[in-house]
């Protein structure tokens, strides 16, 4: 009986892992029209970046033609770009966001 029992218990230990949740990269992506003033706007509202960051994001969209913002969730990324989307709607820009599978 107590060896029953001592069986059992080892079966129900199994230990329980989370998996992490895939993560995706947010990119800005460059255009002639969106002021760089409202770039930085965007990256400090929507991304909680510092102005100097913003700044130096903004720069690096401007050369690159895209830059990083942030490595989020899919449900997070999914939502910044499109309130980014709302915003330049809202504002007249054309500016565009896109997301990446990490």
């Amino acid at each position: 009986m107590a060896d029953t029992l001592e069986k059992t218990r080892r079966k129900t230990r199994t230990e329980k892992r989370t998996k992490r949740p895939p993560m995706y990269k947010v990119y800005l992506l460059n255009d002639d029209y969106t002021t760089m003033d409202f770039v930085v706007f965007i990256l400090q509202e929507v991304f909680g970046k510092p102005y100097e960051e913003a700044v130096q994001i903004m720069l690096h969209v401007h050369r690159a033609g895209m830059g990083l913002c942030g490595v989020y969730t899919k449900e997070i990324a999914e939502t910044k770009v499109e309130t980014v989307h709302r915003l330049a709607r809202a504002n007249q820009f054309p500016l565009k966001c896109m997301i990446e599978r990490e």
